[in-house]
């Protein structure tokens, strides 16, 4: 079995408040929404670091389920989640006051285990990912300035 690991980060300045997008961004039961391919949130404890969650993910037409745990919660400024599971990753968003709104920077590290598909398929799924990290902070952007 082979494993897949990436690091993609990505930015977008979104045209409101820094607590309004990190209310938004943080909060699990809304991420479903702006996380493509995100099925369900589920079994919620807690609050701020330390807060844990199961997720259901679809990625490239399979299902993967996991768990999550806030592992750093700086309120307006960072939040980072570690996730177990088929797909495990760390996803950490940052959050900086900017002169049309908030900076919002995603950086999301993640390991996938595919069979071996070569070279090309290791370069497709990172092009296709690269894209979906995009529109997860169009779609931020989008629920926020609408």
């Amino acid at each position: 079995m082979w494993e897949y690991v990436a690091t993609l980060e990505k930015s977008v300045v979104i045209g409101a408040p820094v607590d309004v997008v990190f209310d938004y961004a943080c909060e699990p039961t809304k991420m479903a929404e702006w996380i493509p391919s995100l099925v369900e949130i589920r079994d919620l404890i807690g609050a701020g670091a330390g807060q844990q969650f199961g997720w259901t993910y679809k990625y490239v037409g399979i299902l993967f389920s996991g768990q999550t745990t806030v592992v750093e919660y700086v309120r307006n400024e960072v939040f980072v989640m570690q996730s177990i599971g088929a797909i495990s990753s760390v996803w950490a968003m940052r959050f900086a006051p900017h002169a049309e709104g908030t900076m919002l920077t995603m950086e999301v590290e993640y390991n996938i285990p595919l069979p071996v598909l070569g070279k090309l398929a290791e370069r497709l799924v990172l092009k296709r990912d690269t894209r979906t990290l995009g529109l997860a902070l169009v779609n931020v952007q989008d629920a926020l300035e609408s």
